[in-house]
């Protein structure tokens, strides 16, 4: 079978892509979206932690207050689920009930690691119980585990619980994941929280747009990193007529939307104070749009990450919040000007995020390799 080949696209190189990609993600100027709308944009924010999300969105919207996402997540407008890379995301209702179906999948790969675990279990019929299970009241995994073992005694018990993770749309139910209350994870179907069935996954199609005009310009590499899944190249052939292409420096093709904005690489790209777990820094097979090669790594260890600083649009240094003070780590030295560009930016995610409380601003020891 003959390959078809496709004449060159000019080159993108990191700075061009970080600027396109920053702008996509709402990280050059504030985006005057609503919190919903950006979410949707954005097709859903890590959410590991309780916090990210909402960090995610004060770094991103002009205006935004945490209770702008919580009303969203009472309203049950809003879900936290097990999607892309198989990780919590924050997601709208509607993509919840087909971006999760999407990925569904590599959920199903992900049970084949699994599968000693769960010798004996029919799985079918562990879907349908725990649907039981968790429809008649919310329940935590423990109690998940404890319910599923008592039918298998003999798998073993977290294989069973994360089998039913695997096979059903569980969301965390409220009151996880609202801003200033805490609450255990306990989990339920999608359908019965929402109250409404699933839809058809989206095509594959249609997914690649939304990626693009949210994380572009991209390789297919790329998406298949973020989304978790393989053999999406098709896709990309399909929507080749409709889409522009490029090349990054080391000569990988990359696709966009031809209305997408691509702004010049010396557009200004304000300090930013991102969450730990940001898509940002994880929706690339080649991250070097945002990461330096020199400071890859350096944003977590081990199963920790923690808080970025982004300076002129690349990763450039930790945060994190202490008693009295925001504590700003930089990876190499910060010249006058952009110490005073951080602080200004610091303050301003401190009064969105944490309103009336008196924080100082501390530049803490470069962090090195």
């Amino acid at each position: 079978m003959t390959k078809t080949t496709y004449p060159a696209g000019p080159v993108l190189g990191a700075r061009a892509l970080n600027r396109a990609t920053l702008d996509r993600q709402l990280l050059l100027r504030p985006s005057s979206m609503s919190a919903g709308a950006a979410v949707e944009h954005l097709l859903g924010l890590q959410a590991q932690n309780v916090k990210p999300p909402y960090y995610a969105l004060a770094a991103r919207l002009d205006g935004f207050v945490p209770e702008e996402l919580s009303t969203l997540m009472t309203g049950r407008e809003a879900v936290r689920i097990v999607s892309m890379r198989s990780t919590i995301h924050t997601h709208t209702a509607d993509d919840c009930l087909t971006l999760r179906p999407f990925v569904q999948p590599a959920r199903d790969r992900e049970l084949t690691y699994f599968r000693k675990g769960l010798t004996g279990v029919d799985l079918d019929r562990l879907a349908a119980l725990a649907r039981d299970l968790v429809e008649a009241e919310p329940r935590t995994m423990k109690q998940l585990r404890e319910a599923l073992s008592a039918e298998w005694p003999d798998a073993d018990p977290q294989s069973l619980a994360v089998a039913a993770r695997c096979r059903l749309p569980l969301v965390q139910v409220t009151p996880r994941g609202l801003w200033g209350r805490s609450g255990q994870v306990a989990l339920t179907t999608a359908e019965h929280w929402l109250g409404r069935p699933a839809q058809p996954a989206p095509t594959a199609d249609s997914v690649v747009l939304r990626y693009l005009a949210a994380f572009g310009p991209a390789s297919v590499k790329d998406m298949q990193t973020w989304a978790g899944l393989t053999r999406l190249r098709d896709a990309f052939e399909r929507l080749r007529p409709r889409l522009l292409t490029f090349r990054d420096e080391h000569g990988v093709e990359l696709f966009d939307l031809p209305d997408a904005p691509r702004p010049d690489p010396h557009t200004p790209a304000p300090p930013r104070f991102l969450p730990e777990f940001d898509n940002l820094l994880l929706s690339h097979a080649d991250r070097t749009r945002v990461v330096p090669a020199e400071y890859w790594g350096r944003s977590w260890q081990g199963n920790q990450a923690y808080c970025t600083l982004l300076v002129d649009g690349f990763l450039a240094g930790l945060w994190k919040l202490e008693q009295e003070a925001l504590v700003v780590e930089p990876f190499g030295t910060l010249s006058r000007a952009q110490r005073q560009d951080v602080a200004a930016e610091g303050e301003r995610m401190l009064a969105t995020m944490h309103p009336g409380q008196s924080y100082d601003i501390r530049f803490g020891t470069v962090v090195r390799s």
